[in-house]
């Protein structure tokens, strides 16, 4: 006879810190809700929002004008009143997601507790995004910025420019904050977009060419995302690649040499 008293249980794993489900759930956008009503009046965020939960359901590939449209009760020529195309409409779900770091309690707009502190919530914080909207974070890898010279996935020039202050603000000179920018930004992409493909999502830039900018905005805003333009707008992409490979390299010599985990 088996002794069950000897059997282990098995515990179940841990999930994903930064995943929809350990975070109490999905997305923090507004809401499609039910298909306009009177007391429901059609408005741009309660497009937006109804836009990114159609991407999450069904894929970027599938969203049409007339298909939104129908997925929140009116004709699609309604839309129009609020976002005058599909391209409009694309750069709105760009911002309202990435808005989501505002509401981000994690997520700090200053480096009160240190630059490495800021990065690290950050960096957690678009993570969180890319797992509650895996269908919709190659859009926001592939959408053209508002400055030609700003890089994926942090297309808000708002945190952009939150990023270089804490640098700088930190003792980072302009050369090195850009560079630690850099870096920065390619560890996202490349690591996030390589995880919402592990989930299924197709990862191809089915809009604009990058580096076509948004003439609409005023960039007076945002002076060191302008006055370091010559700096981000350099092309450093082999000299990146090269340098993260070395990292990489390095780590996982110290791993060989500890006999370790990553991550343990």
């Amino acid at each position: 006879m088996v002794r069950n008293e000897d059997t282990v249980p098995m515990r179940r794993p841990e999930p994903d810190p930064d995943s929809p489900e350990a975070r109490g759930g999905a997305a923090a956008v507004l809401p499609a809700g039910p298909p306009v009503t009177g007391r429901a009046p059609l408005d741009r965020r309660r497009i937006l929002g109804a836009a990114i939960e159609f991407i999450d359901r069904n894929g970027l590939s599938a969203l049409t004008m007339r298909r939104l449209g129908a997925s929140l009760g009116v004709e699609a020529m309604a839309l129009y009143r609020y976002v005058p195309g599909r391209e409009q409409l694309l750069d709105g779900v760009v911002e309202t997601v990435i808005d989501e770091l505002y509401g981000d309690p994690d997520v700090h707009v200053r480096a009160a507790g240190g630059w490495q502190d800021f990065l690290q919530r950050l960096a957690h914080g678009v993570r969180r995004i890319a797992l509650a909207h895996p269908e919709v974070f190659p859009l926001v890898a592939t959408r053209p910025p508002a400055a030609p010279w700003v890089r994926p996935p942090l297309r808000s020039l708002r945190w952009v420019e939150s990023l270089l202050t804490a640098l700088i603000d930190s003792g980072f000179s302009a050369d090195a904050a850009v560079a630690a920018y850099r870096a920065y930004s390619s560890f996202l992409l490349g690591h996030l977009l390589l995880e919402v493909s592990q989930k299924g999502v197709q990862i191809s830039p089915e809009d604009a060419p990058e580096g076509v900018p948004d003439t609409g905005t005023d960039l007076s805003q945002y002076p060191l995302v302008v006055e370091l333009e010559d700096l981000l707008s350099q092309d450093e992409s082999a000299a990146e690649f090269e340098e993260a490979l070395e990292n990489l390299l390095g780590r996982l010599e110290a791993v060989r040499r500890e006999g370790r985990v990553p991550g343990e």
